[in-house]
């Protein structure tokens, strides 16, 4: 019997490796899901370390694309931000990492699929949902969830079955992607405590400060400085310059699908560059109505992110509608650098309502008169009249 096991290649899934083949009998095709965090190197790593734990195949499956396409773009038009902080980086890379991996046991004729979550966090959820859905008649197996293990006891399983390695916990728990980086430690754990300085992969390399150039062209960025690249490339740079800065670092607090609160740390410089300045660009070219709107679908969309149910299709609703207000989102943004921060300088746009011949904010006004503006707010004012003269009259 074949069994598909999401592979990290940490203590976890290497446990999940052996106890899948020795004591449950399973034929094991170990899978990896890249979607922007790993390295040529790394991915050559994970490839020794699967083999080495004896199992049938290892599939390394690049969904960078895919992630950016089909989950990161409209994100982006969407200016998502989980409770006005969290970019949502690493939750919707694992809605991402699932669908492949189900597409990829519909593809081999698994009987079943393994993930190492345990049953504390948003994972399992995230996996399981998409599982459901994409391969309904494949059995699920989650050994970490279901034997509530030590790790210890992993430890020492590993050990009794010949594997070596460094399994001491790391100080601090990094998940690395294309939308950026979470951190987990000791001090997330708690209410009232910051990770510190070293928690962060991208420590402080440059003094001063600078200013740069984003382009967007229908929602997307294209540019930087006016050299032209893939969105995929911008996000990558982005990340790098960011991170030399120390810029996009904070820690998200929120309620999990399985209702408790949680508390994660981040480094993600490039989304939240990014999101601050298109949504500034869509402050100017877009019309109030389609801003409110925005921000209602955004939020639903966000939600449905984060707890797995990418697959809904009211998911393909939202995102034909952020398509569509995104037709004029084409312009330059001015973001300017320094230690531990960022913030935008302002906007050229050809489609920047601020253009509007009709009058300058608090200055001119050229398309109405000033017997016109004082009948607009006489009617304007007739509800608050009516409420007052019924109520306090």
């Amino acid at each position: 019997m074949k069994v598909v096991l999401a592979f990290s290649g940490g203590l976890d899934t290497s446990y999940c490796a052996i106890h899948l083949s020795k004591d449950l009998g399973y034929e094991v095709h170990a899978v990896t899901v890249n979607t922007g965090g790993f390295s040529f190197e790394e991915k050559k790593e994970l490839e020794t370390k699967a083999l080495k734990l004896g199992v049938a195949s290892y599939q390394f499956l690049d969904e960078t694309e895919t992630f950016y396409q089909k989950g990161v773009k409209y994100l982006l038009f969407g200016n998502v931000l989980k409770n006005n902080t969290y970019p949502l980086s690493v939750s919707a890379e694992r809605v991402f990492q699932a669908v492949a991996i189900a597409n990829w046991a519909n593809k081999i004729g698994a009987e079943a699929i393994a993930h190492g979550s345990t049953g504390a966090g948003n994972d399992q959820i995230r996996f399981d949902l998409v599982f459901q859905i994409l391969c309904p008649k494949i059995k699920i197996i989650t050994p970490i969830r279901d034997q509530q293990l030590s790790r210890e006891q992993e430890i020492n399983f590993l050990k009794e079955n010949g594997v070596e390695g460094n399994w001491e916990k790391a100080r601090y728990s990094i998940n690395q992607g294309l939308w950026g980086t979470s951190v987990g430690g000791k001090e997330t754990l708690t209410s009232d405590q910051y990770l510190p300085e070293e928690a962060f992969p991208g420590q402080l390399q440059k003094e001063g400060s600078e200013t740069i150039s984003v382009g967007f062209k229908i929602g997307e960025p294209v540019s930087i400085n006016a050299e032209k690249n893939n969105p995929i490339e911008i996000i990558q740079q982005l990340n790098e310059l960011g991170s030399q800065y120390a810029i996009g670092r904070d820690i998200h607090v929120g309620d999990t699908i399985i209702g408790i609160k949680g508390r994660v740390g981040f480094e993600a410089p490039a989304a939240l560059m990014l999101i601050k300045a298109h949504h500034t660009l869509e402050k100017h070219i877009l019309t109030k109505t389609q801003l409110k709107l925005k921000d209602q679908l955004a939020g639903w969309y966000g939600d449905m992110m984060h707890e797995g149910q990418y697959l809904d299709p009211a998911m393909r609703d939202i995102e034909s509608f952020f398509e569509s207000t995104q037709q004029h989102v084409i312009g330059e943004v001015k973001i300017h650098l320094a230690p531990y921060r960022f913030y935008v300088e302002g906007i050229s746009s050809p489609y920047d309502l601020m253009k509007s011949s009709f009058g300058q904010y608090g200055e001119m006004n050229n398309a109405w008169t000033g017997d016109d503006a004082k009948g607009f707010v006489k009617i304007l004012s007739n509800q608050g009249k009516i409420f007052n003269s019924v109520h306090y009259d």
